[in-house]
């Protein structure tokens, strides 16, 4: 007999029990950093979520018959499709040439962290798949144009396609040590490098003699060691870049300080320094317990040929093999990433469009995308950049 549950809302993530929440991440399998209490609070506490921001919070949560925490998530009520890294903008343009509206839509995902992991919390499957069931029938009751699920773990996808969402699968470019399963290890950076092609190895080689022979050296400082002029430094570097493209960053100085201060275990730090003086700066955030370290923010004040590479791609990944870290994901998008000896990995989310038509015209768009993406990964997994995957 299935385990009946009490759903209950909140409008923030910040007024619930840290303590609670935290259980909950311990208990789901591939939860990552991202779902943290600090970090979701964070957002929220930072003003970089929030109903003016096009990001409202709505977090559902499933309580038993004792009044336990059984599962729970934060969704997002969204009124524009910035910050997710799956794109639907054509679906949205769609609705608005058909007069209908596409916004609001429903949200299951970490704001501007395209971070693959568990988003549903609990304290078990049955918790977790039951507090899934609630999240759409929340989408259908409430007149949501949609349910957006994005970035999911793999057991997460599969209930979402058990249950009729449309799945969606997009490419990210990861580093892994060992590059294939029950292949060798490679002990240091040196070794990495001399695994991969004559042109790529050389290309990096030539990428980092531009660097050092600009001047540039890099220090990486870890959890407390990141100090308060240190986020002062790398905010105004992150939000340098946001401005060199012409947007407003997602982030701010509060909420870089909050993770900062609260979550230093999660924590790394490149600066890169040149005559003494920071010149550019890149944020990699920690999981020790799985040993993944997940690239995210980076950005310069000075504009030094290659340095972007260095900082973003071979320190971190130099970092990981000195510190037996055995997977770097860098972040979405970006095919040049594999000449840097990152690999392709699909990514998996999930969709529920209300109106019928609609679905159904989606539905087949996603069929034809699925095999255009399958064919294009076979394709890179030819042009892997080592000269064997063993």
């Amino acid at each position: 007999m299935a385990e009946d549950f009490r759903t209950e809302l909140s409008d923030a993530v910040s007024a619930l029990p840290a303590a609670d929440w935290e259980s909950l991440v311990a208990a789901t399998p591939g939860a990552t950093p991202f779902q943290r209490h600090v970090w979701l609070s964070a957002l929220e506490q930072s003003g970089c979520v929030g109903a003016e921001t096009g990001w409202q919070t709505v977090v559902v949560l499933l309580r038993d018959a004792s009044g336990a925490l059984a599962a729970a998530c934060a969704l997002y009520v969204k009124s524009h499709s910035y910050g997710e890294y799956v794109f639907d903008w054509a679906w949205a343009r769609a609705y608005a040439e058909h007069g209908l509206p596409y916004y609001p839509k429903l949200l299951l995902a970490v704001p501007f962290t395209p971070v693959g992991g568990a988003k549903l919390l609990g304290r078990d499957a049955t918790a977790r798949k039951a507090l899934l069931g609630e999240i759409l029938a929340i989408a259908r009751r409430s007149g949501f144009s949609s349910l957006h699920a994005l970035f999911l773990d793999p057991q997460e996808a599969q209930w979402c396609s058990a249950l009729g969402l449309l799945e969606r699968t997009t490419l990210q470019f990861h580093w892994r040590n060992p590059p294939a399963e029950g292949g060798a290890v490679w002990p240091d950076f040196e070794a990495f490098i001399g695994n991969l092609r004559h042109d790529k190895r050389k290309k990096i080689k030539q990428e980092q003699r531009q660097v050092r022979d600009a001047g540039v050296c890099f220090r990486a400082l870890v959890g407390a060691e990141i100090t308060e002029s240190h986020w002062d430094f790398f905010t105004r570097c992150y939000q340098t870049t946001y401005a060199l493209h012409g947007s407003d960053p997602y982030l701010n100085r509060a909420f870089f300080q909050t993770i900062g201060a609260q979550m230093p275990e999660h924590c790394l730090l490149f600066i890169a320094e040149r005559d003494s003086q920071p010149v550019a700066s890149s944020l990699v955030l920690l999981d020790p317990q799985s040993r993944i370290a997940y690239g995210r923010y980076w950005g310069a004040v000075a504009h030094i040929p290659a340095l972007h590479f260095d900082a973003c791609y071979y320190q971190p990944i130099a970092w990981c093999l000195a510190h037996g870290y055995t997977t770097f994901e860098g972040g979405a998008q970006g095919e040049h990433k594999m000449a840097r000896g990152l690999q392709p990995v699909a990514t998996r989310s999930a969709h529920w469009l209300a109106h019928p038509q609609f679905s159904r015209a989606v539905e087949d768009y996603l069929e034809r995308e699925s095999a255009a993406l399958a064919e294009h990964q076979n394709s890179l997994q030819e042009r892997l950049p080592f000269k064997e995957v063993q």
